[in-house]
């Protein structure tokens, strides 16, 4: 992840949440990067919490999820503050890529598609919790206010599914049709442990009614599911 951010043509800066884990295991090229910082927190509490405490450290007007075992398109910071600059909306956001063990990438599409949408719309294209989630989470850059409204949910996993319908329905966005990010798949990535699947079900249902329930608040009472 710090190796791809290294390549950015614009600006930026990481916090990095430490959940539990020693200082001392944080490798030297981010150590000596005055552009990382680091929040160490003095025991583990998990993804989501460790995140939100981290936000409270974020002081750049944009602010992009990432987990430290992925890496963004060289790209993907410029396309979108570019559009994010000249367009005003509040988030602007890619497709993914499942990167490889052998380096392969093979491209996802996520079923928002792309172009302009207004705030609470990417959720209608997430037909029922079981279908793949409308927007990749971690490919969404949007404005530090609207993320700071719309942080980690409070999931075991699947907490990004809430933040993403979060930013998504409290400001309008655009969708480029690029890729802007890659999961790294390997086997020590969350998603490949076991016992992973046991609560994906019920994280998708909760933030799946989450994100109903909030464009429903936001749109007085309009909650219908996109034919």
């Amino acid at each position: 992840m710090h190796a791809s951010l290294t390549r950015q043509s614009v600006p930026w800066e990481a916090v990095i949440a430490l959940d539990g884990a020693s200082p001392d295991r944080l490798p030297a090229p981010l150590a000596q990067d005055a552009r990382v910082r680091t929040l160490s927190l003095p025991r583990p509490v998990g993804a989501a919490c460790a995140r939100n405490l981290a936000l409270n450290h974020v002081r750049t007007p944009y602010t992009n999820w990432a987990d430290d075992d992925d890496e963004f398109t060289d790209d993907a910071m410029a396309l979108r503050l570019n559009t994010l600059e000249s367009t005003g909306v509040g988030w602007c956001a890619g497709w993914s890529e499942d990167q490889h063990p052998d380096g392969s990438t093979t491209l996802w599409r996520c079923p928002t598609p792309p172009g302009r949408h207004e705030a609470g719309d990417v959720w209608t294209y997430w037909k029922s919790p079981a279908d793949t989630i409308p927007i990749g989470p971690t490919t969404i850059l949007a404005r530090t206010d609207l993320v700071r409204a719309a942080p980690m949910g409070g999931l075991i996993q699947g907490e990004d599914y809430c933040a993403a319908l979060g930013v998504t329905a409290l400001a309008p966005g655009i969708l480029l049709p690029v890729p802007v990010y890659r999961y790294r798949k390997w086997n020590g990535q969350m998603t490949a442990q076991v016992g992973y699947d046991q609560l994906e079900a019920a994280a998708r249902e909760h933030a799946w009614a989450y994100g109903r329930s909030l464009r429903a608040v936001l749109r007085g009472g309009e909650d219908l599911v996109r034919d």
